[in-house]
């Protein structure tokens, strides 16, 4: 799925997002992969931001869907 069209998507629909779509569109907005410990991810972004992420089944948690939607509010990220 399309950065933008997965961004608009899961501001209504936090739930069911592809794992591999949500490294996509975290990685659209500016994050680096900054190191992996198990199963959980650490993406970086210039701004200061952090997240921490791991796939469960396949998807991205709704929790850490959240947190990506609140730094792109908090920081106003836009894809690149």
């Amino acid at each position: 799925m399309k950065a933008r069209a997965l961004l608009a998507r899961i501001r209504t629909k936090r739930q069911n997002v592809r794992f591999s779509d949500f490294v996509a569109l975290i990685e659209a907005l500016g994050f680096t992969f900054d190191r992996q410990r198990g199963s959980h991810r650490a993406y970086r972004h210039p701004c200061g931001a952090v997240l921490n992420i791991q796939e469960s089944g396949g998807e991205a948690k709704s929790y850490q869907v959240v947190q990506l939607l609140q730094a792109v509010d908090a920081y106003g990220l836009t894809l690149k």
